[in-house]
């Protein structure tokens, strides 16, 4: 069974990276905030891995911190979410994220992840709420009161999914655009946003 894999990447794309160890390359699946964390080719690299056994296939799934392998791991305790889409919960929401919202019982913010339907939420909740108990504290490590600039990014994100934008892009977009005008207001900054993704 591998658990972890430290080496160099040798390339990497938004669902997956090559990790060459000594000369061999594993091909390890990752969640989007794995993929922001590991460095461009060339750059050393370890990754926590939950090793996938089917009866046809060997896969590896990896994480840059401990939280986000232990969520994936519940998720996929829970019938009916398979790596596939435990991958897709955390490329939608940060590893603490998903834990406060299991704890809050907040199914809204759950829906908000492509993929994941009223009763897949609702049954995450259901299922983990308890299991997830242990991790609460070092999920709260890092989440301090959100600030003005982070709901005005959380609020323009929420908009431009909700126009059917993809996260990775519509958060470049919001990046560009906050850089250029730090202190815009949320209309202003909606505007500057859509402009950018309208030359893309």
């Amino acid at each position: 069974m591998i658990a972890l894999l430290r080496g160099r990447v040798f390339d990497k794309q938004p669902n997956k990276v090559i990790v060459d160890v000594a000369g061999v390359g594993y091909e390890v699946h990752i969640p989007l905030s794995t993929f922001y964390e590991v460095g461009d080719p060339g750059a050393d690299v370890c990754l926590r891995v939950f090793t996938h056994v089917r009866e046809d296939t060997l896969q590896l799934y990896g994480f840059v911190t401990d939280l986000e392998r232990q969520v994936f791991e519940r998720l996929i305790s829970i019938s009916g979410i398979g790596p596939k889409l435990a991958i897709a919960v955390l490329s939608g929401m940060d590893s603490r994220e998903v834990v406060v919202a299991v704890q809050r019982a907040d199914v809204v913010r759950l829906t908000g992840i492509p993929g994941i339907g009223k009763k897949t939420a609702e049954r995450i909740v259901l299922e983990l709420k308890d299991r997830l108990t242990e991790l609460a504290p070092a999920a709260a490590i890092g989440l301090a009161p959100a600030s003005a600039g982070d709901r005005l990014r959380t609020d323009l994100l929420s908009a431009l999914q909700n126009l059917g934008y993809h996260r990775p892009q519509a958060e470049k977009a919001i990046d560009a655009a906050l850089a250029e005008s730090p202190d815009a207001d949320f209309e202003r900054a909606l505007r500057g946003v859509l402009r950018s993704l309208m030359k893309q």
